[in-house]
This record gives C-alpha cells, structure tokens and sequence, in this order.
C-alpha cells in the first residue's frame, strides 16, 4: 500500500485503520489487522481537532513493537467531522477517505427525523462526499409518506432509496450502489443500519439490537466506527448512533450554501447577504410560505443558524441503556 507520492520510509507499513477503540486502534496491512497506538506527537499535531486518526485513514505504521505504532497519518481527500460535545468546541474527525454515505433513516420505530437527516446531509455537502438517503422500514409507511420524503429531498438533489430489510425490498439496488466504493451508513440508534448490512451480506453477522418499547428507539450494539470489507468489492463503514451532531467551523453564509433548494430564491431577496431568517422581502421565507421549499428542510436550517449564536446545551440521552445502532 506504499504511496507513489512519498515512499514508505524503511521499516514502516502502510495500512487502513478499520476499527478505533478510543486511543487503540486496528488497522488492515495486507490482509491482517494489527492492533496500534498512535504516537504521542499526532496529539501534540492535532490543533482544533480532538482526534488524530479516524476509521478510514491511511497510516504509517512501525510493527516492530507490540502493539504497532502509528507513525503517521496519511492526507485525507475527505472526511466527515462534527463539534465534539457540549464542553469541547473541537472537532471531532468521525471517518475519512470516503467515496459516499448513506443517511439511514427509519419510518418508525423510531421515527423518520428531518432534523437530523438535515444535518448529516449538509455536513455532507460541506465536506463533499456525496449523501444518499435510505428510507427503512418502508413496510411500516404511512400511505404515501415514503413519496412526501422523496419529493422534499429530491427537491434539494439527494439520491432516495426505499428499503426493509427484513422483506428484502430494496437490498439489490443498495447493495449495487456500495459495489467497489468505501461508503459510510450513519443514522439514529434503531434505523436498521445493522440490519441493512447484514441483508447485503450475511457473513458480516453484525449484532442487530432491540428497540426500547418506552423511548421506541434503538438499544446500544453498535458502540464504535468499524470498517468491512465487502465480497462485492469494496468496503463499508458502520458508525453508531450519535444523538447530537452539530457541524464544525463554518458560518451562516456557508450554512446557506449547504442548502441547495434555496439557491434560486435566493437571487430574489431584498438583501444580497440575507440570513433568510428576520430580513423583509425575503425570498425563501416566501417560498417556504408558499410551499415551495419544504417546511421541514426551512425549519432545519433555522435551527442550525441559530445554534451558531448560542451555546451548546448539555447532552443528556434519554435513555441510559441506549447510544447506538
């Protein structure tokens, strides 16, 4: 795996990390996972980041202790990050080197979120790695909700695929999509992101947890980013279900950017620089009354806008047995 730009230097390795345990990591070289740490100066390196190494970097590794050391950290061509926590306005780095990711998000049990599809949607847009929403649980669908989703994010050009993993619907066309690409599936505990995947492959034998009859969401299985490769060609990165997630150092005009059906109504407003949220004659605001942009994707934005003045509140689960998918 010896990069053609910068030979590995001797006595070093090159590999992909597929799997972090907090300050341990696993990382494939040649076929083996090796168990490595990264050496103290990646922290002394890391700025406004929190973490050195991410589930999909490629790094230099020495093997000649145990564990393994990483020496290095390879240049990412994108990676997916958020705001850290309540108390670390850092960012945290939560996958790197990605071709696309899939926003997992259920119809019921629990409930499809606009709120938080948006996020990761525009994170997405932000770090240009290209987003596909995944509808699960479709068989559990209201009688054309599954078409009011697909109209709303289509309207904003996101790809829309509708699945149920336990009937098999959709698993053709999901799985011809990851074929030789390194993708990602995120999305809320009890999604159904295990399940997905072990539908498309059934060897990966990923735990499937249940859902809390009380909160109707998903129970903790999935407790770290984990990297698998695919026998159709190609890998996949399975994250756990983060309840909060805000997007990292950017600013209300880049914010407008990062929603795309916005665009040309934008031209129209009074102000070149409106926020689209207190300004007069403002076009989007128009639109959204008109119905022309969604609701649900305006109210989304206003949120996240808002949260750029105000503080971070503190982030309480709802439920202490629940964190992931």
């Amino acid at each position: 795996m010896a990069s053609a730009e910068s030979p590995t230097p001797a006595g070093m390795v090159e590999g992909r990390v597929v799997r972090a345990d907090a300050r341990l990591f696993h990382v494939e070289v040649d076929g083996r996972t090796l168990p490595a740490a990264p050496r103290g100066k990646l922290f002394e390196e890391l700025g406004r980041r929190k973490n050195p190494v991410a589930v999909g970097d490629l790094v230099r590794l020495d093997v000649s202790g145990t564990p393994a050391s990483i020496e290095e950290v390879l240049p990412r061509r994108n990676y997916l990050g958020r705001l850290a926590s309540a108390h670390d306005p850092r960012e945290q780095v939560l996958v790197a080197n990605v071709d696309q990711l899939f926003v997992i998000g259920s119809l019921r049990k629990p409930g499809f979120s606009s709120n938080r599809t948006d996020r990761i949607l525009a994170a997405c847009f932000w770090h240009d790695i290209p987003a596909v929403l995944v509808l699960n649980k479709i068989d559990l669908a209201r009688p054309g909700e599954v078409e009011d989703i697909r109209a709303t994010y289509e309207l904003a050009g996101v790809d829309v695929l509708a699945t149920c993993a336990t009937e098999g619907i959709g698993i053709d066309a999901l799985r011809e999509r990851l074929r030789d690409k390194v993708s990602v599936f995120y999305g809320a505990s009890g999604a159904g992101k295990s399940s997905l995947l072990n539908a498309i492959q059934p060897g990966l034998n990923i735990k499937v947890g249940k859902i809390s009859r009380y909160w109707e969401t998903g129970k903790h299985t999935t407790t770290f980013s984990q990297l698998h490769r695919l026998d159709l060609g190609g890998w996949v990165i399975d994250t756990p279900g983060i309840r909060v997630f805000r997007l990292h150092g950017l600013t209300p005009g880049e914010l407008r950017g990062l929603f795309p059906e916005f665009a040309s109504f934008a031209a129209r407003c009074r102000y070149p620089d409106c926020s689209h949220d207190h300004e007069p004659e403002c076009a989007v605001f128009d639109a959204v009354e008109a119905g022309e942009i969604p609701h649900t994707r305006y109210a989304s934005y206003v949120e996240m806008l808002d949260e750029m003045t105000e503080p971070v509140e503190e982030e309480v689960p709802l439920d202490p047995e629940q964190e992931g998918d």
